[in-house]
Formats: structure tokens, sequence, C-alpha cells
């Protein structure tokens, strides 16, 4: 049998009854069951994990089943499509149709009417980072790999301090799974994040001129929604907190940037096959952390690198055999970005971390304060009141206890603390909060500047 001429008409079938046309994970298994593979070496030829490709054929051999009038399964696919071929021979009588190496109407080889549909993947990653050093998330790369391709979720946020590494476990995310969808974009929002700038930049990708629906003379688009429909695809948003205004509490939208939050919408309650994947310092409010595996959107909130991926951070800068190492992965959270920033200057001054960290002393390198200014300003005023009470406790606390200083009403410490550990600026334990040492000696540090200033 002729692996093309199946694949064309398995193509038709899948396109009569779905309006798509086979993707690579479908044709890979196609192909593999007419070579005799099983699903565990279809699996490990297109890196695929193999519960998921099994998920796919059966549904693949459902839609066929439908076709056909038969139960077609992966053991019975050749002999059915076999006789399929033969029963419709009298149907097109001109046509080729091959069966094993001859040609029964003995007619020349014409071209088939419809080319095989198959297209490369369409990616538009200009805007994705390099990626670099990419430090141990095993655990967090399979959790966001299983909710994409198994569990098939729409929206996802991918949360975490500044710095976390939320970018970098995203590109590793992308490098590995962009290839199951038929398209994948990332696209990195500016401080003036205008939807139809985004929409636009994602409807021209779909809108390839190769497509017959997009000919000269069909202009018309469709809303961003029925391309993510119509095809299967992977879209990024990375720093999307900037589609949220500064001095509210977390998840605001500007009012300029309201529309996402229909599409967002639309992107959850809708059916189709796509998944949008945001990233940023905050999220949606819509977007719950709580755990609910019954919707299709998902949160994952990064904390620091464990112990042995902090000292790979720190070798690169000449610290890793330091008795204190432990100590300063601890103490700067595990944040990569933190850890270098401190490993940098002390590599700069040239001493130990022993000699320029003796006991609990915090240093904060210039380039860290720029970064935790930037996202302190975006704090509610409410916020900056909470946190700066934390900072003046020596031990974790429970809201009781916040609301002995008479300052803060109660429904408003409740939204605050919320908005706070959705930015992850508080740690909670049970129902005690309290600030990293970080933290901590950052406010500090910006309480007695403004001290000054107001002395001065």
């Amino acid at each position: 049998m002729n692996l093309k001429e199946v694949l064309k008409m398995a193509d038709e079938m899948v396109f009569a009854k779905t309006g798509q046309h086979l993707d690579n994970l479908q044709e890979a298994i196609l192909q593999g069951t007419m070579q005799g593979e099983k699903y565990t070496k279809i699996a490990q030829e297109i890196h695929c994990n193999e519960s998921y490709v099994r998920q796919v054929g059966s549904q693949l051999w459902q839609i066929i089943s439908n076709e056909l009038g038969e139960d077609v399964n992966k053991t019975n696919f050749r002999a059915a499509i076999k006789r399929f071929q033969i029963s419709n021979v009298s149907n097109f009588a001109q046509d080729v149709v091959a069966i094993g190496n001859f040609n029964i109407c003995g007619e020349p080889r014409h071209p088939p009417t419809h080319p095989p549909n198959k297209e490369t993947p369409h990616q538009d990653l200009s805007e994705m980072p390099e990626l670099g050093a990419f430090y141990d998330r095993t655990s967090q790369l399979q959790t966001l790999t299983t909710w994409i391709l198994q569990q098939h979720s729409r929206l996802i946020t991918l949360t975490g301090i500044s710095g976390i590494g939320k970018t970098s476990l995203a590109v590793q995310l992308v490098q590995q799974i962009k290839d199951e969808f038929e398209y994948a974009a990332w696209y990195t929002l500016d401080e003036f994040p205008t939807i139809d700038k985004f929409q636009s930049n994602l409807i021209q990708l779909f809108s390839n001129p190769e497509k017959p629906d997009f000919s000269p003379t069909n202009q018309k688009r469709l809303p961003l929604i029925k391309y993510l429909q119509k095809y299967r695809s992977l879209i990024i948003l990375d720093d999307v907190h900037n589609l949220f205004s500064s001095g509210e509490f977390a998840g605001k939208y500007k009012p300029e940037c309201e529309e996402y939050r229909s599409l967002f919408k639309q992107i959850e309650k809708l059916s189709h096959q796509s998944c949008l994947l945001l990233i940023g310092w905050e999220q949606p409010r819509e977007v719950t952390q709580v755990k609910n595996q019954n919707t299709p959107i998902r949160t994952l909130q990064l904390k620091g690198l464990d112990i042995a991926a902090g000292r790979e951070i720190l070798r690169d800068y000449g610290l890793a055999e330091s008795d204190n190492s432990e100590t300063l992965i601890h103490r700067y959270q595990g944040n990569p970005l933190w850890l270098k920033s401190v490993a940098s200057l002390i590599q700069e001054l040239g001493g130990g971390v022993t000699d320029l960290l003796p006991n609990d002393t915090i240093l904060l390198p210039e380039d860290l304060k720029d970064v935790l200014h930037q996202q302190f300003d975006r704090l509610s005023e409410l916020e900056k009141q909470v946190i700066c009470l934390l900072a003046k406790e020596s031990q974790p606390v429970d809201r009781a206890k916040l609301l002995e200083n008479d300052i803060i009403p109660v429904s408003d410490l409740a939204n605050a603390l919320q908005s706070l550990s959705r930015r992850c600026w508080i740690e909670k334990q049970e129902n005690f909060y309290t600030l990293s040492p970080i933290m901590k000696q950052y406010i500090k540090t910006r309480l007695s500047h403004l001290t000054k200033i107001d002395n001065e």
C-alpha cells in the first residue's frame, strides 16, 4: 500500500469530520502503524509522552471508524483502509488506486486532486529570548508539559518574583513542545500592550498566503479565537504584568487593556485545542491560584532553586567551594537573579562569602535594588503599609497581630495579603505571614532612605 495515498485518505476523513487536517502527531501515528511499529517506538521517535500518543491515537481511530462505518483500531487499520480502497475503485474509474505495486485501472498515474495538506508548523519565536544556562527545573517542566499536552489546559499562568526563572523555564518548555503544534508564537508585552497590536501580529501569522483560506480575493479576517479553534496553537505572552495598573491590588487591568480580559475568558470558556501561557509578576484576577482539576486553567508559581542548582550558579562565579555556599543560597532564597547579583558583587570585591557576609549580614547590590524598586513601586498604598508592618516583625505574625496596629481595616487587610501573596512578596505558613530576609532588608533600607530625605 502507498503510504502517501493512505495519509491523503486519512487526512480527508479527519478534515471531513473535524474541519482540520492531520497534525504532526496524527501523521506520525499513521506512519508508524503502517510500518508495524508499537506506540512505544512511535513516542520515542517523535520525543513525545507515550500515554499522550495512545490518547491521540484512540481519538484518531474513532474518527476513522465513523467515516468508514466499521470499528477501526491500530491492529486492523491496514486491512480496513485496504477494504476501503477496493470498495471505492468503481467510484473513481479514471483515478489511480494503488494496491501492492500495480495499478488497477491500468491508466497513467494522475496527480492527486488534493495534494497532501501536511505543512511545516508555523512559528513566530523572534521575541523569545535565547536559552542560556538552564538550571534544574525538571519537575516544573514536566508539570507544564503534562498540563499542555495531556490535560489540554487552555490558559496557564507562570508567576513568581522577578528573577526566579519564569522566562527561562518557558523557553525550555517551548523548545521541547513547539513542534506538537501547528502554530507557535512568543510575544513580549511592552508598557503599552494594546490588544490590537497583539491580535494583528497573531492573525498575520495565521494568514499565511500559502493557505487557500487567505487568497488575495479573500481578505476577511476572523476573530482571533476562531483561529485558535481552527489551528492547534501555542501562544506565549511574556511580561503580562504590563497589562495591569500600578498602585492597585494585583491583576487590575489598565483601562486600555480591558479587552484582554474578554480574550482570556473566551480562551477559557470556548472549546478549542490551543494553549495560552501567560508569564509575569502578576496574573489576571480571574485566574485563581486554588487548584481545581475541573477547569482548563492552571497556575504555576515558581519558588527558588534547590541547593544543587544554586551551587551551579555560584560555581560560575568561583564561589562553589565556599563553606557557606548553602547558607548563601538559603539567604537569597535560591533566586537565580539574586544569587548572580550577590555572587558578582562578592567576586568583584575579591573576598569570600564568610568575609563579606558574616552572621546574618545581607548585601543588596544596586542592580538588585533596582529590580526590587520596580516591583515595590507597583504596590498599592495598603500593600506598602502591610509590608512595612511585616518588616518590623522578627517572627511570622497572623492577621490578628497585624490588626493590633489599628491602621488597616479587616477587609482591606485580607485583600492586601491576598494581593501580596499573588505577587510573591510575602510568605505564608499556615495562618502566619512573614517577609523573606531579602525583602526585610530592602524595606528597611528604603525606609531609612526616605527618613533621611525627610530630615533633610
